[in-house]
């Protein structure tokens, strides 16, 4: 069960500047793509599902498009807006066909966690694609940029108001680096090969049955073992949702 002590939690801060139309929230379930799968059965991966919730989503301010020539230069990318002033936070900064999206705030974190900066997970644009970084945000003053690379030329690319143009979310440094990688046969872990085995043969027979009428897969329609969870419980236990909270106003540290 998750603990809902204040204290026992690390402060993901956030200083915006003076003035910014800033926008976050917690990363929705749902997309598009996924409501419109038969039945909804994409959201039955529960790994996909849980991604798509995996962090909190900075928002685009204002309805904009954008199109790219081609070539790498810095006035490359035409922007249009429905006023006709540029957008506030878009802009070609980099060129070689990036579009570049100004973070009008300061992220702190607790000491020896980072950001990863990445698109929206699972939510696919076409003509563009978001670019994943890692920012070391537990002692840099420094703001950070999001950024799009075009993909094809000559498409018009459109970001809605209040469209998620980025996604944060904290992690450990040097962490993945205390990983040592190892190739192993199925010998050296028979019970764990065992039980894959037997999944493996459930999986292939179910699947089969699915093109049965009037079969047992057919009235189930899907396996649940993995939304299960495992037989005996796991630390942390296993999760079907994340419960990320919004950002909220707290009072300066100093007053």
């Amino acid at each position: 069960m998750a603990d809902n002590n204040d204290e026992t939690r690390r402060l993901l801060e956030c200083f915006v500047e003076e003035g910014a139309d800033f926008r976050m929230r917690p990363a929705p379930h749902r997309r598009q793509w996924m409501d419109d799968s038969p039945e909804g059965y994409a959201y039955r991966c529960l790994p996909l599902a849980i991604a798509n919730t995996h962090g909190w989503e900075i928002l685009n301010s204002t309805t904009f498009q954008a199109k790219w020539s081609g070539k790498n230069g810095k006035g490359d990318i035409e922007f249009a807006t429905r006023d006709g002033a540029p957008p506030p936070l878009a802009t070609s900064h980099f060129g070689e066909g990036v579009l570049t999206f100004h973070i009008p705030c300061l992220f702190k974190t607790p000491p020896g966690y980072e950001l990863w900066v990445m698109g929206p997970p699972n939510k696919i644009k076409p003509y563009i694609q978001a670019l994943n970084a890692v920012v070391e945000t537990d002692w840099s003053p420094y703001t950070f940029t999001m950024n799009w690379k075009f993909s094809v030329p000559d498409k018009v690319v459109t970001f809605e108001e209040n469209e998620p143009i980025a996604t944060i979310f904290p992690i450990k440094r040097g962490e993945i680096e205390t990983f040592k990688p190892v190739i192993r046969t199925p010998t050296d872990d028979a019970a764990l090969w065992a039980e894959f085995s037997a999944w493996r043969s459930s999986r292939n027979s179910f699947n089969k049955d699915l093109e049965v009428p009037g079969s047992t897969a057919q009235a189930q329609k899907w396996q649940k073992a993995y939304v299960t969870g495992p037989a005996e419980p796991v630390i942390p236990p296993h999760r079907t949702k994340l419960r990320l909270r919004d950002f909220e106003a707290r009072a300066a540290k100093n007053k």
